[in-house]
Formats: C-alpha cells, structure tokens, sequence
C-alpha cells in the first residue's frame, strides 16, 4: 500500500510513441448543493450571492474554459435541505429541478449523499429516473427489491481523449467510485424502510479499485461524501477520507457532507494533511463548500512511463462565488448563469409563492442571534411543540404518568454557514419559509425513556464545545468552530447552568450545575420521556445511547411539521400573545470574567433585550459576524 500521489496504473494504452506523453486532465466538483439551484435565500425570501449552483455555473463555464479536457462530477446531497427541495418532494414536480439543471450542465457523473434518502426511496427512485448520467453508490446495497437499486451503480468509467504535448491524442479512461457514510442507514431509516443497507466506506472502495482497474482505468477518483478532520459527532467512519487516500489505486478524492472547504483553514496539524497544497497523503483531494458556495478543481498532469499513466503532478483549488468586503459584507464574484436561471424559473417562483404562506403571527422578533448564550427562542417553540405532540401521543398509554421534556438544538447560529446563517422572524406573520428556517433538517420525531442521570450525562455531551475559562480573565473565546451549533441541546422542563471553569466531559468536574425539575433538585433515579428526532435519538451528534434510554415513541413524522401544527395552534393571528418563557438555563456566573463570541450584525439592535445577558458590542470581524462581550 502507497501513501504517495504517483502509484501505478493499469496499463491501457498501447499507442506507439505514448513512453514519455504528458497529458493534462481537469476534475471539476460541487458538493452539498442541497437544492440551491437560484441565486437565492428562502428563508430571507432575499437574492443572495454566496449560495446557488446558478452562480457555480459561471465558475464551471470559466474553468471548462481554461483547459482542453475536463470532468464535472457531484459529491451528493443535492436533494434536499432547502424550501425548494421541500416544495419539489411535496408536489412531485418532473422533471426534477436539479436533475434537469445538472443535465444542462453537463454531469458526467454524480455520487448520493446520505440526504438523497430523506425524502424516501420512492422518492429518490422518481428524481434519479430524469439522470441522463451514471448514479454512483458503492457502499449501497438493496436489501430487497427496490425501486432505486436499478438507478445505481457503484462506478463508472469515463472517457477523454486527451491531446500530449506533441499534439498526439491519448484515449485515457478515468474511473468514479462514489461513497456514503454508512450511518444513513440509521439517520434516514424510517425513509429507507429497510430497503437498501450502507456498508463501510473504505472497505467499498477498497473492493471496487480492483474492478474499476480491470475494466481499464488509467486514473481513479473517489467521490467520498465524507469529511477529513476528527468526526464532528463522534462517528469516526464519516471522517473517513484519509483512509480512502491511502488506499493503491486511488489518484485523487471528492470530499463533502461536512460542510467545509479545503484546501483551506481548519485542517493544520493534521497527520497526512497539507491543507496548503490540497492533499491527503500526498494525493490531490478537494471539499468545495456547500450550497454551491464553491467550485472544487483538481488539475491531473498524467504521463506515460511506456507502461502506464501515473500523475505526475497536480494543482488543486476551491474557487470561490463570492467573498466579502472590508466591512463583511459579501460580494459577488460571478454573475448567475442565464441560461440555467431560466430554466429553473418557474420552480424557483412557485416555491417563493408556497414559502409566503402565513402560518402564524408574532408581536416580536424570534431570532437565533443568542442562541449560544442563553435558552434560545427558536429553540423554546421546537421544544414545546414536540412536548405538546409526545404528550398527547402518551396520554393514554402506559407511561402517561411520566414527564415529557424536549431536547433541541439551535440550527441556525452562525458556524461555517456565516453571518447570515441565523434565523430572523420580525414580528408580524410567521409563514412557512420561517417554519422552514426554525427546523431545516427532515428529521422525524422521537422519544426515550430515560432517568434523570441520564439527562445528566446528555446536558454534559450537549454542552462540550464551550471553551474551558479562566475565573478573572477577559475576553476569553466562548467556544470554536470544532463543533456546530446542532450539537448544543437545550433541554426545556429542566433548569440548570453551565459551569466554564470546568473542563468538558471530565466526569470528576462537571459543568452542569444545579439541575433542577420542577424547582428540585433532580433524583438520578426519576424515570422521564425526552422529546427529540430521530438523528440525536439514534445516538448521533456525539450522543451515544444513554444509560436507561429506550425508545417509546419513533415514528415517519416530521419534526417540522409538527412545529408549524403548533404554531398554527398557539400563534395564530388574533390571539394572545404568548409570553416567552424564562431561559432554562445560563452560565454560572464568574465574577471578574468576560468572554467573547461571535454573531450576526443583526443582533445589534437586540443586545439591550436580553435581560439575563451582559453584552457589549466590539467590532466587525473580516468574516463579516459583530463580535461581542459577555460578562459573567
């Protein structure tokens, strides 16, 4: 097994005179376009110019541009995780949007991500129908007869006939592996109903290079939905493309899922990483954003050592829609491609026209801008509207008798997604874009029984990604960018508080203080009902099954829709408004200490309404969020 980037491959070409030819091949990738075909914020219901394949188009056309031979590949979950996609699975729309916007581009092949399950495999099966490209699934596997299996395949060969440096034409094939985590098969597995299982990544890639080879590669490349850096939750095999990068025979990797961007900040002092050159053990690989935030690039020099094609050397990038002004502000760096605009017109305005639907109505401002720092209110509404829906599925069962909490994270707070990343509902009319915006994954409910110690160990998982402070210090940074903001749950029916000055998950030091059910402290041994989806359920995020937790309530419905029910029950125009309730949690308080975090410029005007909170504006940081103190 090689580590380096020059491995051999299958002899191929035969031509007389290749010994010593030198070709060129550029591999171009999205990855994570999560149905933002326009130019455009649903949630905002706003144009915007950091997200859109209309606006990765241009970057494809440039970069086709600049060279004679060239691939366009996917790396996955562009299905869903957008209202249009919402809109495309709820009404059936054919043919499918992105299928048909990734036609006209030109795929040449494309990989499924994890969320291409989530509408369900019926679904999925009807989209992938309108592919006029290969459908790449190596670690998928039917477990019964199927509507998708046929759509599928686990590679794929390409061919280019690529022109030397004396003008002879070479015909080089290249191969495409395509692979998903293999968690799917838990997060999505209400959708996929036992109908396909997903195998480890790297032992499918590993059986495939040998078959790929045989069938004439002259060059492989991975499409790998799957991140570089330790798992972000906990699950090591989605983190899985340095094991892929070592693998002979692999010449170059796709990477996704994890919503990052390399080569690029985030990945130093990683072993086998040179986040600056773009290669995982001395290969070329690339991440390219999410939501069509990025064009991946890998330029393949191939040269014929009269046996064979191996890279001789290689270039790789991440080209940028957009970027931001000195002030934070983005910047477009490209025009949307025209000509894929108006093809996906009438489905981008007939989702913008269901989006608009009022659902509910409030007299103030629900926001996310705090949501790091305090019982966020985005996050107070999921978790009453799953109490509310657990509890009367209960009612007459036998566990009626046992309290009903919620745990929630906020989605929207900042991260990787950036400033403008959080959620905004100004008071007025709630409509289903903000429906959309409060609960944007298609996570299904449900529940578990659970004791109190439990809930104990789960609030102490839920609160890891704070940095440790120094009782006295100043300005000392909240918490980083390891971990999203999905990982932090609020549990609602509980209080507690979180103590900085201890170290994360140190067993002999915990951080959650004083946790209390209904005004008392909390009996380890009380038996409880925690509300919560079927991703965190399935102890994902970091959330390993909890001691005493089995599941009492799993079924195919979809946390959002049972937020919008409540809102249309609880917020409904002409009512009373509805008082926020008390923040269930907070810091201990640590006089003398201070520490910073970052938000949106938004926040500004809100900074004074947060009575529990002692926060001062600084500065703008160049990636465009206001910083700000909070005293504890």
């Amino acid at each position: 097994m090689t580590t380096g980037f020059t491995s051999a491959i299958r002899v191929v070409d035969h031509e007389s005179g290749a010994a010593g030819a030198t070709v060129c091949l550029r591999v171009m990738a999205t990855s994570d376009l999560h149905m933002h075909l326009s130019g455009h914020d649903y949630h905002a219901d706003a144009a915007c110019v950091r997200k859109g394949l209309c606006l990765t188009a241009s970057l494809i056309a440039q970069a086709r541009c600049e060279v004679d031979h060239s691939i366009l590949l996917d790396n996955g979950d562009f299905l869903q995780g957008s209202p249009l996609g919402d809109y495309v699975a709820r009404v059936g729309l054919r043919p499918h949007p992105m299928l048909q916007a990734m036609a006209h581009l030109r795929y040449d092949a494309i990989n499924l991500g994890n969320h291409e399950f989530s509408h369900g495999i019926p679904a999925l099966a009807a989209a992938l129908e309108d592919a006029p490209f290969p459908v790449l699934s190596a670690n998928t596997l039917p477990r019964e007869p199927n509507p998708v299996s046929p759509l599928i395949r686990p590679w794929t060969l390409l061919e280019r006939h690529l022109t030397d440096q004396s003008g002879q034409s070479h015909l080089v094939k290249i191969g495409v592996i395509g692979v998903l985590p293999m968690e799917t098969e838990i997060w999505d597995r209400q959708a996929i109903a036992g109908m396909v299982g997903m195998h480890p990544m790297t032992e499918a890639v590993a059986r495939s290079v040998p078959q790929v080879q045989a069938a004439g590669a002259d060059v492989i490349v991975v499409l790998a939905h799957c991140g570089v850096r330790a798992a972000i939750d906990g699950n090591v095999s989605q983190d899985a493309a340095l094991d892929l990068a070592r693998l002979d025979g692999v010449d170059a990797l796709v990477m996704g899922h994890v919503h990052m961007v390399f080569p690029g900040r985030g990945f130093d002092a990683m072993a086998g990483v040179d986040a600056q050159a773009g290669t995982l053990h001395g290969k070329p690989a690339v991440m390219p954003g999410f939501f069509g935030s990025h064009l991946g690039v890998i330029d393949l020099d191939l040269q014929h050592d009269g046996t064979c094609w191996r890279v001789a050397r290689h270039r790789v990038e991440a080209r940028p829609i957009s970027s931001r002004a000195e002030d934070g502000t983005p910047v477009g760096l490209v025009p949307p491609d025209e000509e894929l605009s108006a093809l996906i017109h009438s489905a981008h305005e007939a989702t913008r026209i269901w989006a608009r639907e009022p659902i509910g109505h409030t007299t103030r401002a629900i926001h996310s801008f705090f949501a790091m720092t305090t019982d966020c209110p985005t996050v107070q509404i999921i978790n009453q509207a799953k109490i509310e829906y657990v509890t009367e599925r209960l009612a007459t069962g036998p566990l009626a008798h046992l309290p009903v909490l919620s745990a929630t994270a906020p989605f929207r707070a900042g991260g990787v997604g950036g400033p403008e990343n959080y959620t905004h509902v100004p008071p007025g009319d709630i409509l289903l874009r903000h429906a959309a915006d409060l609960y944007l994954h298609p996570n299904t409910i449900m529940a578990l029984r659970i004791t109190g110690a439990g809930l104990r160990n789960w609030l102490e998982c839920a609160v890891r990604g704070y940095r440790q402070v120094l009782p006295g210090a100043k300005d000392q940074p909240l918490f980083g960018s390891d971990l999203p903001s999905f990982v932090y749950d609020t549990i609602s029916g509980l209080t507690y508080e979180i103590d900085l000055s201890a170290p994360p998950m140190d067993k002999a030091m915990p951080r959650i203080c004083d946790l209390r059910w209904q005004g008392k402290p909390l009996d380890p041994s009380q038996e409880f009902i925690l509300a919560t989806n079927s991703y965190r359920g399935s102890g994902n995020g970091g959330y390993t099954p909890r001691e005493n937790a089995r599941v009492v309530l799993d079924e195919q419905i979809a946390n959002r829709d049972i937020v919008i029910s409540h809102i249309r029950r609880v917020l409904a125009r002409g009512r009373t408004a509805k008082e926020p309730d008390a923040p269930c949690w907070r810091f201990r308080p640590m006089p003398g200490t201070s520490v910073v975090f970052d938000t949106s410029p938004l926040a500004e005007p809100y900074l004074s309404s947060q009575p529990d909170l002692t926060l001062t504006p600084l500065f703008r940081t160049p990636d465009g969020f206001l910083r700000v103190r909070l005293t504890l």
